[in-house]
């Protein structure tokens, strides 16, 4: 690393890209979201979807000419892992705001400082992260060990809210302190459920740093792809808010990538796997469980 790089990459790309991440913020507060129209407002939120993902995309390419193809392709990978992930964490956020019975508005703000809490939690967690792979090589088995359990873990996962009825105490504590508002959060609540958002996203981030971490070490690039991911959480959520119960077989998916990203991890010093064939793995898994999801029928209940 040059004495003009910090972490990665240029101070002058930090500055720039962090310019770039506050003005899609200003966007989304200013403008996003104020439609009455719920089918205006899902149109909106599928526009600014493909709007980050158009902004990630475009910063793939000057990422390719800045440090090289190799990263750019690096930073697509991180991007596509991480943000396939956030797709399993829309699940939680969906069942949490449905107990609550949040009402729209609630939820944006929620999910508005959820996503500003996690950008300085995945920081810490990245930069700590490359310095403990740095110092201690014996952690990368560690992590993927974290990355397998993951895995067989969301294997068994179900994502379905069938036990929505059945609600623990902290939903029902929330739900008292909700009554009688009709819905409006008291800033009591509200500051109780983003920190449960936050919550949420840092165990998710147990799960996700070590496998963008797997894919890079380059803290410039896992950072970068991580933000970009989380950008589009929000608007993500309200996108697919009427989907998500019909993707009941991407968790399957997500936990293949986990496990295909541990088992890399894991047998990294005997099998070099190039960064362009992760991305094709990872594609193909999430476009195969993705489709499976529409195509099978769901299951019987009695």
């Amino acid at each position: 690393m040059s004495g003009r790089e910090f972490a990665g990459a240029s101070p002058v790309f930090w500055l720039a890209f962090h310019a770039a991440v506050a003005a899609l913020l200003l966007v989304d507060l200013l403008i996003l979201g104020r439609s009455r129209n719920a089918q205006a407002a899902v149109r909106q939120a599928w526009a600014w979807t493909a709007v980050l993902a158009a902004a990630a995309f475009c910063f793939a390419i000057f990422v390719s000419h800045a440090q090289g193809h190799g990263r750019a392709v690096e930073f697509l990978s991180g991007y596509l892992v991480e943000g396939s992930l956030s797709v399993d964490n829309l699940f939680v956020f969906l069942l949490l705001f449905r107990s609550l019975g949040l009402p729209v508005d609630a939820q944006r703000q929620v999910l508005l400082w959820g996503v500003l809490g996690a950008v300085v939690l995945r920081a810490l967690c990245i930069f700590a992260g490359v310095a403990l792979l740095s110092h201690f090589s014996w952690v990368e088995y560690g992590f993927g060990a974290v990355l397998l359990y993951a895995g067989l873990r969301l294997l068994k996962g179900k994502h379905n809210g069938e036990n929505e009825g059945r609600q623990p105490a902290p939903i029902r504590f929330l739900r008292r302190r909700m009554a009688g508002r009709g819905g409006e959060l008291a800033g009591s609540a509200f500051l109780l459920i983003v920190l449960s958002v936050e919550a949420t996203d840092l165990l998710f981030a147990l799960d996700s740093i070590p496998a963008v971490l797997a894919i890079t070490r380059n803290p410039f690039i896992a950072y970068t792809s991580n933000i970009f991911a989380i950008l589009g959480l929000r608007s993500l959520y309200f996108a697919l808010a009427g989907l998500l119960d019909r993707l009941r077989l991407l968790h399957y998916g997500l936990a293949v990538i986990l496990i295909f990203v541990a088992a890399k991890m894991l047998t990294a010093r005997w099998i070099e796997v190039p960064a362009w064939v992760s991305l094709l793995i990872i594609l193909g898994i999430l476009g195969l469980f993705a489709l499976a999801s529409r195509m099978l029928p769901a299951p019987r209940t009695a």
